[in-house]
């Protein structure tokens, strides 16, 4: 009979593993956006974060964050793979700051969906070491 420790212990590494993947398949439909809609992801650029990009660097970008998701779905250099994707999703969300504090006037509420998002990414990063099941790590 497992005790209640070894109970908590396999919980833990289940919903890390989970969030972990869900976390992946999210931040995977933005790098295929910049992938296969650049024009949208063009226009997000101007509109949120002031920068000019051209089609050819949104699909560059969304490369290097396909490779990037990947190895953080993997469980792979997680130090480095969470904390990239906890610095871009954080610059991400803070660059939408006015549609979060003005949600219902600026339509913005669906934004808050990110808000869980960084949340769930900050967990990862912080526990990144109890994050071990189906997790590709160094030896």
């Amino acid at each position: 009979m497992a005790s209640a420790e070894s109970d908590t212990n396999r919980n833990l590494k289940l919903g890390l593993f989970i969030l972990r993947i869900a976390t992946g398949i999210f931040f995977l439909a933005w790098a295929l956006d910049k992938l296969f809609y650049t024009k949208h992801s063009v226009a997000i650029f101007k509109k949120f974060y002031g920068l000019e990009i051209s089609p050819e660097i949104a699909m560059a970008i969304g490369v290097a964050q396909v490779v990037i998701i990947i190895l953080f779905m993997l469980g792979m250099y997680k130090k480095w793979t969470t904390g990239f994707l906890l610095a871009v999703h954080t610059i991400s969300v803070a660059s939408t700051w006015h549609k979060l504090l003005f949600a219902f006037v600026a339509k913005g509420l669906t934004f808050w969906a990110a808000v869980p998002v960084w949340a769930g990414l900050l967990l990862l990063f912080l526990v990144r070491d109890q994050d071990t099941m189906c997790s590709i790590q160094k030896k």
